[in-house]
């Protein structure tokens, strides 16, 4: 399999470890979003939607991160990324939808281009707007976490599941927009407990041959 993916895509980097805490190798086809590749006719050829991650699967190109994850957590059930109970599915695909649906979209790079080129936004008023929805986003993810009393390690439990694969790229893009994380103290135990694991270390952006 083929992965088209940028090291510093929040997208991929959750992909990443999908992969890897499915044990799954790919072949690394970096594109590079910081010279705008993604929007030349080579990728267009491979995601009409000319986002990353992508993944070609010898069969077929599968595209959007939570649509392929989905794919990897039927195709190849082992381990499990989702808990076995339905209510505690759920739990955990509600704190994956707090990054996916509600902080990651409109704080990424097409959001944050638009911001700079359309509105005349500087660093700092970005690094402002990502705070605002990283901050609302973590503040609800904290609560939940912390309410649960038999949570373990990780987001849920004690293995890592969908929920850690959203939230630690989410972290990394934290701090590179400079946001104070140390208000988030559940959500620094947790990362502690991942990046302590093999999957989530060879997942981050500087490991990528193209960081």
């Amino acid at each position: 399999m083929k992965l088209y993916n940028f090291f510093r895509s929040g997208t991929s980097h959750r992909l990443r470890i999908a992969l890897n805490l499915k044990g799954i190798a790919t072949d690394y086809v970096a594109v590079d979003l910081r010279v705008e590749e993604h929007l030349k006719d080579a990728f267009k050829a491979v995601n009409p939607q000319q986002l990353v991650p992508a993944l070609d699967t010898g069969e077929q190109v599968l595209i959007q991160s939570p649509a392929i994850i989905e794919w990897l957590e039927e195709k190849h059930p082992t381990p499990a990324l989702l808990p076995t109970d339905v209510n505690q599915r759920a739990h955990v695909r509600a704190l994956a939808a707090i990054v996916g649906c509600d902080i990651h979209p409109i704080n990424n790079r097409r959001i944050l281009e638009t911001l700079r080129k359309q509105f005349g936004a500087n660093e700092d008023a970005v690094n402002a707007w990502c705070a605002t929805w990283i901050s609302a986003g973590f503040d609800a993810y904290e609560a939940l976490i912390e309410a649960d009393a038999q949570r373990g390690r990780f987001s849920f439990g004690d293995t890592p599941t969908l929920a850690d694969v959203y939230l630690i790229p989410q972290v990394e893009s934290a701090r590179r927009f400079k946001v104070d994380l140390t208000q988030w103290p559940h959500i620094m135990a947790v990362e502690k407990a991942c990046l302590a694991l093999e999957a989530f270390q060879k997942a981050a952006p500087g490991q990528q041959p193209d960081a």
